[in-house]
């Protein structure tokens, strides 16, 4: 057994870990990185990267059986699964051998193993001990499952969904959350038959209603079969398909069931209790400087309560080596982290919904708008339906922005800008906005809101 010490030693190489070791070392500080598995951690291997390529593939099969609208003759034949994993593996391991790379580039010592808190301010890792002045706990989150719901035969997680070999001919899809949503979107762009389960009454329950409504219809018309507000029971096997059980009697048969009913703290096992750690329901609690209960242990990412995103953990990562260092960082704004959920049509928001906004200002204080693409030139071209809602203090700046659309997730940049900045309508109206891009519609729905509105009907 030996021991070591650095300035910071992080448990965990995902998004919040290795972001916070390639700060640290940057800031001069010594940093231990402990990672069982590989550097990268879920989004990279198991989540936001494999997904979205998938999406992508499933892009392509969509574009191609559609080719004749736009006057190509194309014909679209199968699915080659095989082939599809082999692109989004090359994908990933590429990015991986980048980020490998980079962190073996900078003063970071990388320990390979499961490490486990075992003193206020010391990690093991196979016998050896990794003390820290400060550690950063980053370890993650694992696929839920429900009470009772075995994750075995037929009934899989996204994890085993990513490794599928076939595209499977029908599929239950338990979760109509943003893991839910959006294999059912690569199932049904792939050819499946897909029915989600959702017990809460609108698809992706934490976005608007009006987001939620819309990517309802477009999903109807896609063929896109779901039961909203009904609750799973139970689920049965046979050697060839699977069945789900609703509460009220409903049966839904099909070759695979995929449970997406979220994600989990992955924080067992890693002696975090026994130390002392204040949690919560496997949470790890923090204060809003992302520090715990026992002093100089920080969280970071999936353990820590609020919205489970790769680039908020990498963001936290980030903020709390800069608050190591003593550069006494900005508080992170929740509400001001952008969400992007990739299925067909796309969902991009960021800031407050009018229900919050309103909860925080008052009603009378809130006023909306919404403005339809199909006042936008490229979105006309791209074939695109959808629209861009904003929320905004009456009188006062911008504080939502909430969008559906093909490629809307790439305007959230824009969107993250008007509302962490506070803009007012007005000054963004005065922008000019390149013509014809997406882009222009948040100029027009900003135009709008401004009270001169051009492209819309208002």
């Amino acid at each position: 057994m030996a021991d070591h010490s650095f300035d910071v030693v992080i448990l965990g190489g995902g998004s919040g870990g290795y972001a916070a070791a390639l700060r640290s070392a940057q800031l001069g500080k010594t940093v231990a990185l402990v990672e069982k598995d590989k550097l990268g951690g879920t989004c990279l291997h198991r989540g936001c990267i494999p997904t979205k390529a998938l999406l992508h593939s499933a892009e392509i099969a969509d574009n191609t059986r559609e080719a004749e609208n736009f006057g190509i003759n194309a014909s679209f034949h199968s699915v080659d699964m095989p082939k599809v994993n082999t692109y989004r593996d090359g994908i990933v391991d590429k990015l991986f051998k980048g980020l490998t790379g980079l962190v073996n580039s900078k003063d970071i010592t990388v320990v390979p193993g499961e490490g486990r808190l075992t003193g206020p301010k010391t990690i093991t890792v196979n016998g050896d001990n990794y003390t820290g002045t400060n550690l950063v706990l980053a370890t993650g989150s694992y696929s839920k499952s429900l009470p009772g719901l075995e994750i075995s035969g037929r009934v899989i997680t996204s994890d085993h969904a990513l490794k599928l070999e076939f595209v499977p001919k029908s599929v239950i899809v338990l979760g109509g959350g943003v893991i839910g949503v959006e294999f059912a979107s690569i199932w049904r762009s792939f050819g499946a038959e897909v029915t989600i389960i959702e017990g809460l009454p609108h698809l992706v329950p934490n976005e608007e209603e009006v987001i939620s409504k819309a990517l309802e219809r477009a999903y109807r018309k896609r063929g896109i079969d779901f039961k909203l507000g009904v609750r799973f029971s139970s689920v049965e096997q046979t050697e060839s398909s699977v069945t789900a059980v609703l509460e009220d009697g409903t049966r839904v048969e099909a070759e695979l069931m995929l449970v997406a009913v979220g994600r989990g703290p992955n924080t067992v096992g890693f002696g975090y209790e026994e130390q002392g750690l204040q949690m919560d329901r496997g949470w790890v609690l923090t204060n809003d400087r992302l520090e715990t209960n026992l002093p100089g242990v920080y969280a970071a990412g999936d353990i820590v309560p609020g919205v489970q995103l790769a680039h908020r953990g990498f963001q936290q990562g980030i903020f709390i080596a800069e608050d190591i260092a003593g550069l006494k960082p900005a508080v992170i704004d929740e509400d001001g982290i952008p969400k992007v959920t990739y299925c067909e049509p796309e969902i991009a928001s960021v800031g407050l919904s009018e229900a919050k906004a309103k909860e925080k200002y008052g009603a009378e204080n809130v006023s909306s708008y919404e403005y339809n693409l199909a006042g936008n030139g490229k979105s006309q071209i791209l074939g695109t339906a959808g629209f861009i809602k904003l929320v905004r203090k009456v009188d006062g700046p911008v504080v939502g922005v909430h969008m559906i659309g093909s490629r809307v997730g790439e305007q959230i940049g824009e969107a993250q800008l008007i509302v962490n900045w506070e803009a007012y309508p007005e000054d963004v109206a005065a922008l000019v906005h390149a013509h014809p891009t997406m882009n222009e519609a948040i100029g027009e729905a900003h135009l709008a809101l401004a009270g001169k509105p051009l492209h819309a009907h208002a």
